[in-house]
């Protein structure tokens, strides 16, 4: 196992802006690092660069004690897992998973045990004879699992792998991969534009805009204390709610929010607030303190054992919307008058220009819905 390091890495091609700007990042030995972003925002750059596949512009990349700029793919001692699988389509299950074995001339007796093992890990056992056209997406992607488990290297490496998968089969491989990861402990850097696959699978997160780290922690900390706007709207789904507020001297207000706060007196005059769809409920149901938002249904989302209802004050065209995660075992009807509350403690403060966390002495409420 190693760790890998990023010490102000630039990666750019050609004489275009660099797709990674200056990336500082530590990968500890052991954890399962997830890199997520939206499209474009030099994740899978990153990840190649780790693999060798890209070279570094500038700066220095370490894995293990190992400066690897320059050292070619072969002598890295990593594992990559594609998005596409890769698969040999003339090979049965058995010689994919003992193909990169075979190319390092390992004795024949270590191959037969290292795929069996990893095929009895993953329930391939009884596909070890067929070709990958005779076998699932689902068993494709266990294939090229198993093909990076037996190589035993000391980082794996995840492009996307579950982003061909249908919804119940990436639940399944979600955890077929943090199981691996809890059993073998590897190095293992994942990336992934999902933030639920994100949330479930990381020991850290690092988010990603534009090349650049946002944040880094662990999931409920990047949930629970984010940052900046882009943390705070990126972690969670459905996002947090971001609005726009006047701030008064006595407290915040808008269209839909009249918050008394103290402490925003020395603050700009427009600021953003930041307030998680669980944190609103129904007004009968709150303490009498808590502010109240009244606002029209524009849509329901009925999800079962809950809902999201998208809130607007204005009509169509309203000015300010919110969602709201409520129980579902209720009849909401777009264009509905729906009176909410919530925990003054649990609202974020944003810059309005910079978009960096305002932050403030009181603790911020995240640990339960109301």
């Amino acid at each position: 196992m190693a760790s890998i390091e990023f010490k102000q890495v630039v990666k750019r091609y050609g004489d275009s802006p660099p797709t990674v700007p200056g990336l500082d990042l530590h990968i500890r030995d052991g954890e399962l690092m997830v890199l997520v972003g939206p499209s474009g925002c030099g994740k899978s750059t990153t990840l190649r660069m780790i693999a060798g596949l890209e070279s570094v512009t500038s700066g220095e990349l370490w894995i293990g004690d190992r400066l690897a700029n320059q050292l070619p793919p072969k002598d890295r001692d990593v594992a990559m897992v594609f998005q596409n699988y890769a698969l040999y389509p003339h090979m049965t299950v058995f010689e994919n998973l003992a193909f990169g074995l075979r190319v390092r001339r390992q004795p024949q007796s270590l191959i037969k045990s290292r795929v069996e093992m990893a095929a009895e890990s993953l329930g391939l056992g009884d596909l070890l004879a067929r070709k990958p056209g005779q076998l699932s997406g689902g068993q494709c992607q266990r294939v090229a699992l198993g093909r990076a488990m037996v190589r035993d290297p000391q980082v794996f490496l995840f492009d996307e792998p579950l982003s061909n998968l249908d919804a119940e089969l990436r639940v399944q491989m979600r955890g077929n991969i943090g199981r691996l990861h809890r059993e073998l402990a590897t190095t293992s850097v994942y990336v992934t534009h999902d933030q639920v696959e994100a949330m479930t699978l990381g020991s850290r997160i690092a988010i990603l805009n534009g090349g650049e780290l946002m944040q880094v922690g662990t999931p409920m900390a990047l949930y629970g204390d984010p940052d900046n706007v882009f943390v705070a709207g990126f972690m969670g789904a459905p996002p947090m709610n971001i609005v726009t507020v006047q701030n008064r001297g006595s407290g915040l207000k808008n269209s839909l929010v009249d918050l008394q706060r103290d402490g925003v007196e020395g603050l700009a005059g427009e600021l953003l607030l930041g307030l998680r769809p669980e944190k609103l409920c129904h007004a009968a149901a709150a303490p009498a303190h808590w502010p109240r938002i009244r606002a029209a249904i524009e849509m329901v989302e009925t999800l079962g054992a809950e809902m999201l209802v998208h809130l607007s004050v204005g009509g169509v065209q309203g000015d300010e919307r919110m969602i709201a995660r409520l129980p579902g075992l209720q009849l909401l009807t777009p264009g509905d008058s729906l009176e909410l509350a919530f925990d003054p403690d649990a609202v974020y403060l944003f810059d309005a220009a910079s978009h960096r966390r305002i932050r403030e002495s009181r603790p911020v409420a995240v640990a339960e819905p109301c």
